[in-house]
This record gives structure tokens, C-alpha cells and sequence, in this order.
């Protein structure tokens, strides 16, 4: 289902950068509405499939005391009703970072709660993909399926993560939310709180620097006790 998922993506024509974008900010979630509190802003539905939706914790999909974040929030995104696969994308603009991206020193972090109903198999797959100025995809990360077992078929959603560093080249980021239905008449795949945060390491150099500014610090405040 991701695969299919994917090359709807591929066939998108994906929206050209403003001109003069501003950088993105380093350590701060850059997903538009990962927990679902605005509804589905942000979010933008494939040609021919449907959008997920997002509905409050309650009986009819995660009670707020079933395993998922303490800071969950009231809403959650799931797959719907009568729905067979739902599924949403957002992109992201990387093209002011791209001078730090091209030194391959800026680290991603990727995470998000993913479920599903008891025993059933409906899920919810998170999937990026790193894209240069031409689309072409640079690498991939990916969360889920939380399946039956990994739930130990328990309702509710579990934390899932994965980090890395943004390939060379990386002008884009495009995240894929997708459920998929195996039973029943409800999609049952949940998920909430998604968060990507890109982080700046500093070169070695950086570090010589700081080391140097320390000793110099350590230097200056011996010579005052000593004094």
C-alpha cells in the first residue's frame, strides 16, 4: 500500500519554491498540524483517494485513558468510516538550508504515535522522502505499521521514531499519512503527534573553536584566583 502510495506521489507536479524562502527553523517540529487539533489543515488528499480524518479521543476510536502520548491533546487522525484507504501528503521547503544540508551536517528526527484497533490489522504507515530541486527522491525514512502483535492486540498508539541525516542535495521533504482498512467496516489506522525537527552539527572546527574558548575562560579564571 505504500508502494501505491508512492507513485501516486510521483505523479504529482509538485509546487515550485518562492522565491526568497526563509530557512527553516532548526529543533522546532516542522509537520503543520502533526496532532490533528486543527482538523486536517495542512494536509492535502491524493487524486482518487480519501483524506483521513481527524476525530476526538472517545468510545468509537481511542478512549484518552488506551495507550498513546500524555500530551495527546483531544483529537487524533484515523482512517475513517466505509473508507478503504486514506491517505494525505504535505510538502516542505528546504531550499533556503540547502547550503548546511550540502556539508551532509544536518540531522533529522522523525517521530509519531501509530495504532490501531485491538486485533485488527488496519494501520497507519508515516512515510518521507527526501527530494532534490527536480523531484528526484534521495532517500526515504519511514514509521510503522504498528501491528496486533506489536500492540499485543491492544487499542491505543505507540511511539515510533527514527533519525538519520538529510542526503546532500535535499531541497524538499514530502510527508505521505496513509491508513489502510484490512477489516470491519471503520479504517482503524491511528495516528497522532508527528513531529520532523532537522538539527544543525557543528564541524569539527566549530568544536576546536568552543574547546579553545573554554580553556581560554578556565585560563583567565585561574589567573583571578590566583590573584
Amino acid at each position: 500500500m505504500t508502494q501505491t502510495i508512492t507513485r501516486a506521489a510521483g505523479a504529482l507536479c509538485l509546487a515550485a519554491f518562492a522565491l526568497g524562502a526563509q530557512a527553516a527553523a532548526y529543533d522546532t517540529n516542522l509537520i503543520v498540524n502533526g496532532g490533528a487539533e486543527q482538523g486536517t489543515a495542512g494536509w492535502t488528499a491524493y487524486d482518487g483517494y480519501s483524506l483521513f480524518s481527524a476525530v476526538d479521543y472517545g468510545s468509537n476510536w481511542v478512549l484518552p485513558t488506551q495507550p498513546g502520548p500524555a500530551d495527546r491533546g483531544g483529537k487524533l487522525f484515523v482512517g475513517g468510516s466505509g473508507v478503504q484507504i486514506a491517505a494525505g501528503y504535505q510538502l516542505l521547503d528546504l531550499s533556503a538550508n540547502s547550503p548546511a544540508i550540502a556539508t551532509g551536517q544536518v540531522s533529522y528526527d522523525l517521530s509519531g504515535w501509530l495504532g490501531g484497533w485491538t486485533n485488527q490489522g488496519d494501520n497507519a504507515v508515516f512515510f518521507v522522502s527526501f527530494l532534490d530541486a527536480t523531484s528526484n527522491v534521495l532517500g526515504t525514512a519511514s514509521l510503522g505499521p504498528v501491528t496486533p502483535a506489536d500492540r499485543n492486540n491492544t487499542t491505543g498508539l505507540f511511539y515510533r521514531d527514527a533519525s538519520g541525516y538529510l542526503p546532500a542535495g535535499t531541497t524538499q521533504v514530502r510527508f505521505d499519512l496513509s491508513m489502510e482498512r484490512l477489516v470491519s467496516g471503520d479504517n482503524d489506522g491511528y495516528a497522532d503527534n508527528l513531529s520532523f525537527t532537522i538539527s544543525a552539527v557543528p564541524e569539527p572546527e566549530t568544536y576546536a573553536l568552543m574547546l579553545a574558548g573554554l580553556a581560554a575562560v578556565g585560563l583567565v579564571a585561574r589567573r583571578r584566583n590566583r590573584g
